[in-house]
């Protein structure tokens, strides 16, 4: 797995954790309201690094950067494949309409006093996403997992108040007990195998107590982390009260960083070490659609109702491990299971970004997000309301949107390796989807008010509803344009 070319070029791979770390320590000495030419830095520089990685990637395979010319198993190995690069990518692109959104969610009179931490620590989270993508040494992905954790607690508590800091004090916990599991399987496995290399290990690891030790232990560290079903609890609380640009990234990208050290640890171990776990994991993300879509249909506001969709699309994602054991027939169709799981991944970070910060907008002119008080708003606020369809789309899995691409490949894997109940599973999440989004809209576009009571709706900045708009588009776009995107994928499809 493995294997590539050396990259001695500075420019790429060490630039996108170079980039937002560096303007992490500059935003500390900047005055608000921060000036969108600073904000365009990182907005406009990672995502071009990030391309230009994808790119060599394409044309070269997968690519290995020695920090310092230092090589493993002394140095800091750098790593990247088709899937950090369609990581890398994702999260660069959100990013960038995320910063462009905040800037007017964090302006004079808006939110005062947030945004002046919210942009260093934005950075500092944005630098270990990247840097853990890239990582391709356990111990140095446990160095990311603590950053982000503790970057992510910080920044769920801008706001200060009671329900943040209730929110932010279970992550923490969760944050905490996650990184400690994941740790004790790290020392393990460097006992039983004297490395730390993922490389070393995928050629060195076998069966054994130890190694089955240390997964179990590193498994559950990550399950905790990515609120799977049912340890969930503490996801929708901290996600609803933080304020919405930091809502759209916890959703959006961070909840995937620990399910992607969990695929990576399903091929540097080989499925053959984890095979008896991966109809549990398979039970759970079931689980997790249902149960996550039936509270989603039951929330009385619109921030906790988008959380709760976080809980049953990450279900989907869980599906990958039974869908793609070898060695179980030919008819096992492993390459469609990963492409629709990373897919998934793909498109629910864009369209799940999208709502929140739509739900921004919202809260924004109304100063709520009760459901029951959002009578007429659709009418008010139709681009918001537009975008906040088009995620809607992708959620629901309808063509020709990204999420319909991602669920048409699992429900091929599902029919394909002849385990058709977890097809019953997607087509019953995104039926519960489609409750919960049409929901919203019920309560949007009704009218309740006579003339004289219509109540006041605050202008919301055209940079929150162009930057909702702009993702919720290309969750769609994903759909259509899927062939270079799953091209890059597949380069890292077992």
């Amino acid at each position: 797995m493995y294997h590539g070319t050396f990259m001695t070029s500075p420019a790429l791979i060490p630039g996108v954790i170079l980039i937002p770390l560096s303007m992490a320590a500059l935003f500390f000495f900047v005055r608000r309201p921060v000036p969108g030419l600073l904000v365009s830095v990182p907005a406009l520089g990672i995502p071009l690094c990030s391309s230009g990685i994808a790119l060599q990637v394409l044309k070269d395979g997968p690519l290995h950067y020695a920090v310092g010319g230092w090589r493993e198993p002394l140095g800091i190995a750098l790593y990247a494949d088709g899937l950090s690069a369609a990581l890398l990518l994702m999260t660069a692109v959100v990013g960038s309409c995320i910063s462009v959104y905040s800037l007017g969610y964090f302006r004079k009179n808006i939110h005062s006093g947030q945004g002046e931490l919210f942009w260093p620590l934005w950075m500092f989270l944005w630098a270990a996403l990247n840097a853990l993508y890239l990582s391709a040494d356990i111990f140095n992905i446990y160095v990311t997992l603590e950053l982000l954790g503790l970057s992510g607690v910080a920044l769920i508590t801008l706001s200060g108040d009671k329900a943040a800091l209730t929110g932010g004090m279970r992550y923490l916990l969760i944050a905490v007990l996650g990184s400690l599991s994941y740790l004790l399987g790290v020392a393990l496995l460097y006992n039983a195998h004297s490395t730390l290399s993922m490389p070393m290990l995928s050629r060195l690891a076998s069966a054994g107590i130890p190694t089955h030790a240390a997964l179990a232990l590193m498994t559950v560290g990550l399950l905790l982390k990515t609120a799977l079903f049912p340890l969930h609890f503490w996801l929708p609380p901290a996600h609803a009260s933080a304020p919405s640009p930091v809502s759209a990234l916890l959703s959006g990208l961070v909840v995937k960083a620990s399910f992607y050290l969990l695929a990576r640890l399903w091929t540097v171990f080989s499925s053959a070490l984890l095979s008896g776990a991966a109809p549990f994991l398979g039970a759970l993300g079931a689980a997790a659609i249902l149960w996550g879509s039936f509270f989603a249909l039951r929330q009385k506001s619109l921030k906790m109702l988008i959380a709760y969709s976080t809980v049953a699309q990450l279900g989907y994602l869980f599906l990958l491990f039974p869908l793609s054991l070898p060695g179980a027939g030919a008819g096992y169709p492993v390459r469609e299971a990963w492409n629709g799981s990373l897919y998934h991944l793909l498109s629910h970070a864009f369209a799940k970004a999208a709502m929140f910060m739509a739900a921004g907008n919202i809260i924004h002119a109304l100063g709520h997000d009760r459901l029951d008080g959002m009578s007429g708003i659709g009418h008010r606020l139709p681009v918001t309301f537009f975008a906040l369809g088009l995620s809607g789309i992708s959620i629901m899995g309808l063509p020709p949107s990204g999420g319909f691409a991602a669920k048409w490949l699992l429900l091929i894997a599902s029919l394909k390796s002849g385990q058709w109940w977890w097809a019953v599973f997607i087509i019953a999440g995104s039926l519960m989807a489609a409750g919960y989004v049409f929901l919203i809209y019920r309560h949007a576009f009704e009218q309740n008010q006579t003339e004289d009571q219509v109540y006041p709706v605050h202008p919301v900045p055209g940079s929150m509803e162009l930057s909702t708009l702009s993702l919720a588009v290309l969750s769609l776009l994903l759909g259509i344009t899927a062939e270079p995107v799953l091209k890059l994928v597949t380069s890292a499809t077992p």
